[in-house]
């Protein structure tokens, strides 16, 4: 499986805790971590920590190979760069000036 995106890694998380039929909770105490965290990178969370990350990789059976024998990946020059955003924190930042 080719993963390139955030969304494209938690697909691959997801199918696989399925295929092993656990629920998002048993993942989560493998993992050591919340199942709110699963939820989120399984949504493609694109700021989810690597240690994590690995970590549940590893309790759900994957292992990952690099490849560098292709070309890396260039933008085209007359796409837009656009900064990304955490939405999360802003809507925190919102919650907490409506508080």
């Amino acid at each position: 499986m080719l993963i390139r995106t955030p969304a494209d890694l938690g697909a691959l998380i997801k199918e696989r805790r399925i295929a092993l039929k656990l629920d998002q909770e048993a993942l989560a105490k493998a993992v050591g971590t919340s199942r709110k965290w699963i939820v989120e990178v399984e949504a493609g969370k694109p700021r989810a920590a690597v240690g994590l990350i690995l970590r549940a990789l590893r309790s759900l059976g994957v292992t990952l190979q690099v490849n560098t024998s292709g070309q890396p990946e260039r933008r085209p020059k007359s796409s837009p760069s656009f900064p990304q955003v955490d939405l999360d924190a802003h809507l925190e930042s919102f919650k907490r000036r409506n508080d």
